[in-house]
């Protein structure tokens, strides 16, 4: 749980949208059953990539105004976002091989 970053709307832009390197944003809420079952994953990839990639998570329950600003309909919804900008979206429930294809390219 070291490598990972609790977001909130406040310090959304700073830790996110300011990061030197990638950060991964794992739009989540407590009651969500697939959000459950990717944090285990995401856990893991935060600690593989620590010092490559930022992982966080933001509740959606608790910091409305964020999830709103990127259109986070559905949950779990994970962003990378790469030098501010939004690069990648990934929706529901993915495999671990699966979300490293989609972030790995970005991290180069």
């Amino acid at each position: 749980m070291a490598n990972l970053l609790y977001l909130s709307d406040a310090n959304f832009a700073d830790e996110v949208l300011q990061s030197a390197q990638p950060a991964l944003v794992d739009f989540y809420a407590d009651w969500c059953g697939p959000c459950r079952a990717i944090a285990p994953i995401v856990e893991e990839i935060a600690n593989e990539l620590a010092g490559r990639l930022k992982v966080t998570k933001l509740d959606v329950d608790q910091n409305q105004a964020t999830a709103l600003q990127y259109g986070v309909q559905s949950i779990p919804t994970l962003i990378l976002f790469k030098n501010g900008k939004e690069v990648e979206r990934l929706i529901g429930y993915l495999s671990k091989s699966k979300l490293l294809s989609k972030i790995e390219p970005h991290l180069r």
